[in-house]
């Protein structure tokens, strides 16, 4: 399998774009549209998604993204518990804003996951890009965390790190991938928009990107 997910199925660029590229392609843009709707469907798909994308960056050297991979599958299943569990009155979890301390926790998460990843990937690894690497990685894991708890501000952090990725990616000759993250990266302006329309309560028609879809 991991032969056949590693063998090329198309050239993009001039560059061979493996079978586990294109299909981490397919659901990375399903799995962004379903988190911009809100539907639950998004957590067992960027579990599928990051699976396939473990494969991907780490036959690219890209260490610290591969690793990150196995982090995204527990939050994964986190996001999926929290955004499935009902409380007393029995209502989705809602969308909100994030607080003071947690702008706080996340900045000293932030920079403490980037430098300790930063060191590992020049000590310990033959990564040729540690700094941006742990950079996104810390960003990614970060948003990740702000999604399982639909707070607004999470998409920040995607793009942050996808302005990152882009360029990254195409250094690193995965062009098919660094043309995902240019998607993404106009769909965290959608997810933004939909999100913080869904906080102020306004009317969102059935035919809209927002519409939020029951689970």
């Amino acid at each position: 399998m991991l032969d056949w997910l590693n063998s090329p199925a198309v050239t993009t660029f001039g560059a061979p774009t493996s079978w586990a590229e294109l299909l981490g392609f397919a659901t990375g843009m399903l799995c962004v549209l379903l988190v911009v709707r809100q539907h639950v469907a998004n957590w067992p798909v960027g579990i599928l998604n990051v699976l396939l994308l473990m494969v991907v960056f780490w036959s690219a050297g890209l260490y610290a993204d591969a690793g990150l991979q196995t982090v995204y599958v527990l939050l994964g299943g986190y996001g999926w518990w929290r955004w499935t569990a009902r409380g007393v009155d029995h209502t989705p979890l809602p969308v909100r804003r994030t607080s003071g301390a947690e702008w706080v926790a996340l900045g000293v998460a932030g920079v403490a996951l980037t430098g300790a990843l930063w060191f590992f990937l020049e000590r310990f690894t033959a990564s040729t890009v540690p700094l941006p690497d742990a950079a996104t990685t810390a960003l990614s894991l970060l948003a990740t965390y702000g999604q399982a708890r639909k707070l607004v501000e999470s998409w920040w952090f995607w793009a942050a790190a996808d302005l990152v990725y882009i360029p990254l990616y195409g250094y690193k000759g995965l062009w098919l991938t660094a043309i995902l993250y240019v998607g993404f990266l106009g769909l965290c302006a959608l997810g933004w928009r939909a999100w913080r329309a869904d906080l102020r309560g306004e009317p969102r028609g059935s035919e809209s990107l927002a519409a939020s879809v029951s689970g």
